[in-house]
């Protein structure tokens, strides 16, 4: 049976274009956010946005998933060989380079330096191979540190020089300020001993763009708040807090908040890119209010275009 859970999650139709997807989830994120929803039911169609995305971004677990459904990511081994692709998702968001893992592609890989054929002893100490991995991480670990327990399946050779498939749970300590391509060099934790690189990528976030260690999110202002100022409550990675809007603000005007994007030596700044909303619907006493405003009020906006 067809299984569209993760498109209806994204309003998307299952021929929906990459773009289509991450365009999708951004609206729904934004949409659902905890910070900003109101929707009784927005943390759960908040986490099935993130999930579907998830799955429907990476083009191999898209696949699995169009042909098996919610049983996408259960085990199916391939005949005669185990596989680890580019994208496959292990416990925890790893995805190994692309590289069928078998005796023959250790042996090319190494020359033939097994002294005594795979049958007999070989020199253990020639097999140390390093492994390189990826892993998405939500903006707040970067910001904040954090501990991760991630669980993945790395390529490892027996004492006949057999390649088995080893399931591993790694302590992966993400420093605060970590930057997206920056590599985690775990010693000893690659293959017979060789070094495990970790690629951090960071996961997209319904709130904030990120520029370099710099962080932007579009805060909504109500036209009165834009034309009086006042204080309005906006997120940061850390909490909420009090931003003061000044009289006459304008649509798009940038308001910084020094030290409040992503820590480093040099930390990052967040700013608050205001965006004036009106307000969906109006009672009768707030259009005659604005009837008012709008006889009073001299003021053109369209003066410099000769109209």
């Amino acid at each position: 049976m067809v299984d569209n859970t993760h498109y209806e999650a994204l309003g998307v139709p299952r021929d929906a274009s990459a773009d289509d997807i991450k365009r999708a989830y951004r609206k729904m994120a934004r949409k659902y956010h905890p910070d900003v929803a109101t929707d009784p039911d927005a943390d759960a169609k908040f986490k099935a946005a993130g999930e579907a995305y998830s799955v429907l971004s990476d083009p191999e677990s898209r696949a699995a998933y169009d042909r098996y459904g919610a049983d996408w990511d259960q085990p199916r081994p391939e005949p005669d060989q185990q596989r680890a692709g580019a994208g496959s998702r292990w416990g925890g968001g790893f995805a190994f380079d692309d590289r069928d893992i078998n005796a023959d592609s250790f042996r090319d890989f190494f020359g033939g330096r097994f002294g005594g054929g795979f049958g007999g002893g070989f020199d253990r100490s020639a097999m140390q191979r390093d492994q390189h991995a990826r892993i998405e991480i939500p903006l707040e670990d970067a910001v904040a540190g954090a501990k991760r327990a991630v669980t993945l399946q790395m390529p490892q050779l027996d004492q006949t020089g057999h390649v088995t498939m080893e399931q591993r749970t790694i302590d992966l300590t993400i420093p605060k300020g970590v930057m997206p391509g920056q590599q985690l060099r775990l010693r000893g934790l690659g293959t017979a001993g060789g070094d495990l690189f970790v690629e951090i990528a960071f996961q997209p976030h319904p709130v904030y763009r990120i520029e370099g260690r710099d962080l932007f999110v579009a805060l909504p202002v109500t036209p009165w708040e834009a034309a009086l100022g006042g204080k309005v409550k906006m997120p940061t990675p850390t909490g909420k807090v009090d931003l003061k809007i000044p009289p006459n603000a304008r649509h798009g005007q940038k308001l910084r908040l020094r030290g409040r994007g992503l820590p480093g030596a040099q930390k990052g700044d967040l700013y608050a890119v205001l965006h004036i909303v009106n307000p969906p619907n109006l009672s009768q006493k707030a259009r005659d209010l604005y009837r008012q405003l709008a006889s009073e009020s001299s003021y053109d906006p369209r003066s410099n275009l000769g109209a």
